[in-house]
């Protein structure tokens, strides 16, 4: 079994006086794909926002050995950890190229050919505004911007969302991609079939809380988790 790279224990996150999520812990080991997995509203958002130092919570959260609970958001981003937010949140009037230079910071420019080789669309379109890209290409282009920062755990806040079939495919299809090039990731995703389908180890949640954990395969194969997610 590979190190834990990600430690969550006891993840408490309330926004005023309700509670999303109630004593999480988890872990993400290094080099696997783990996904959380649950309805709308179940926390899988708000504990990806924990993590990432965007919202208070209480807990411990350890990188790497490291606590990084209450550092600010670009202290976890230096440290290694890098989120591909829900909604993508490209910058619609700026070029693909632009959009991929703030994932640069200060490193060389030569970088973004990697970033070409891994995403040829995004070459193709580097001088268009980000905006005009369809959805799954806008997703492309925020995963190659987290990419950029060289992450040494990548967190995607359901990657999904709002694409067409194909293109859901398309999106899975490359994160099994980093996955196989030994990009660790967690992963919160609402499509709990194609989540499993990646995951090494993935969580259920509903109502703020873990409910059942397993390796993807293993939840795949189960009845309740068939009833409630899989549309089985």
């Amino acid at each position: 079994m590979s190190p834990a790279l990600l430690e969550v224990e006891d993840l408490r996150v309330r926004y005023g006086a309700v509670e999303a999520v109630h004593g999480v812990s988890f872990a993400v080991h290094a080099g696997e794909a783990t996904a959380l997995i649950g309805a709308n509203g179940a926390g899988k958002s708000s504990t990806l926002a924990a993590i990432s130092g965007l919202v208070p919570a209480s807990g411990r959260v350890r990188f790497d050995g490291r606590d990084i609970a209450g550092a600010p958001p670009h202290a976890i981003v230096r440290a290694g950890v890098v989120q591909v937010p829900e909604g993508r949140e490209i910058l619609a009037q700026m070029t693909v190229e632009e959009n991929l230079l703030m994932g640069l910071r200060e490193r060389d420019r030569s970088e973004l050919e990697a970033a070409y080789e891994r995403f040829p669309i995004l070459r193709e379109r580097h001088t268009l505004p980000a905006g005009t890209l369809s959805g799954g290409e806008q997703q492309m282009l925020a995963i190659a911007r987290a990419l950029l920062a060289k992450p040494r755990l990548l967190l995607l806040d359901e990657p999904s969302l709002g694409l067409a079939p194909l293109i859901v495919k398309r999106v899975f299809d490359t994160l099994a991609d980093l996955k196989r090039q030994g990009v660790t990731m967690l992963l919160v995703e609402q499509n709990a079939l194609r989540a499993l389908g990646l995951a090494d180890r993935a969580f259920v949640m509903e109502l703020g809380r873990i409910v059942m954990r397993g390796t993807g395969q293993e939840l795949l194969r189960d009845d309740g988790v068939a009833r409630r997610y899989l549309g089985a």
